[in-house]
């Protein structure tokens, strides 16, 4: 038995729904743990599909559907975007955008891929070895910040972009940490800030609605990883890898649910993305666990 085989039975022995190595797992006698979604319709607790990546993908720091069996992939030491078939649990195609680097977000945006390095610079580059040439887009709005947040806003046709800290920006914004967007349509060589998620009413919802978190600071501080805006509902998800967080953003990006995620299921939650029909894949980083995807199937009630 290979050690992937034996690490996805014990996660089944423990409770968890998975499918290992992206193949069907048989239960047996094993009762079904009950389904009890959150609000915004996923089990955080219990994933559908755990898929083990191989080492290459052990730095793995951004994740985009590119539809319903397949994802691109960058890590954060080469300029590499790396095809992984989740039907099959294998890299399926790979090719070089650009020199190494610390890329830390990628979206899929028609016929072309854009990735994120971590000083705010976008390349811009074919979804094919044949048009894998990168073409680098201006800064973030010339905002100094460690860049990790990247997802494409379908509705209104624009990259956001988002800062894994709240960045000095002077008096009055400390409470404020900012969204940048690229208009994919008029002006892809701007980017202005497009709003702001409130600090100080992350912090009153989690003490209205009673949320306990193992530490404070994940409540104060967002440390964004990633971000998605999901594409049935129009929600901002952000998730905080180094705080191990999701929160979730309504429309008009007032703070709706937020949870703490469970640290033996998320070993770093480095990405987010979403299929079509609303189901949402979460990337971690491999750390004391080979790096994975995990896959939570949309549920509303």
């Amino acid at each position: 038995m290979s050690w992937i085989e034996t690490r996805s039975l014990f996660l089944i022995f423990s409770g968890l729904s998975i499918l290992g190595c992206g193949q069907p797992t048989d239960r047996g006698n094993i009762s079904t743990p009950v389904r009890k979604p959150n609000p915004v319709g996923y089990d955080l607790s219990n994933p559908d599909k755990v898929l083990f990546l191989p080492p290459i993908l052990s730095e793995i720091s951004g994740i985009t559907n590119i539809d319903s069996s397949k994802v691109a992939c960058v890590q954060d030491e080469n300029g590499i975007v790396f095809i992984f078939d989740m039907a099959k649990n294998e890299i399926s195609d790979q090719f070089t955008f650009h020199y190494p680097g610390d890329y830390e977000g990628i979206a899929k945006v028609s016929g072309a891929f854009y990735v994120l390095r971590s000083d705010g610079a976008l390349f811009e580059t074919g979804n094919d070895k044949s048009s894998a040439s990168a073409q680098q887009i201006p800064s973030t709005a010339g905002i100094s910040a460690d860049y990790e947040g990247l997802c494409y806003d379908r509705r209104n046709q624009r990259l956001l972009i988002v800062p894994k800290n709240n960045p000095d920006r002077g008096p009055g914004y400390e409470k404020k940490h900012p969204v940048y967007a690229l208009d994919l349509q008029n002006d892809k060589d701007a980017a202005t800030e497009a709003f702001e998620l409130d600090l100080p009413e992350i912090t009153r919802y989690a003490a209205e609605n009673n949320i306990k978190v193992s530490d404070e600071d994940k409540v104060t501080s967002l440390m964004v990883s990633d971000i998605g805006v999901h594409p049935l509902t129009n929600m901002l998800y952000v998730i905080s890898a180094v705080n191990r967080m999701l929160f979730v953003f309504d429309d008009d990006r007032s703070i709706t649910y937020m949870e703490e995620l469970r640290p033996d299921l998320f070993s770093m939650p480095e990405g987010i993305s979403f299929l079509d029909n609303g189901d949402m894949l979460i990337s971690n980083e491999g750390r004391t666990n080979p790096a994975s995807i995990m896959l939570f199937r949309y549920r509303i009630k």
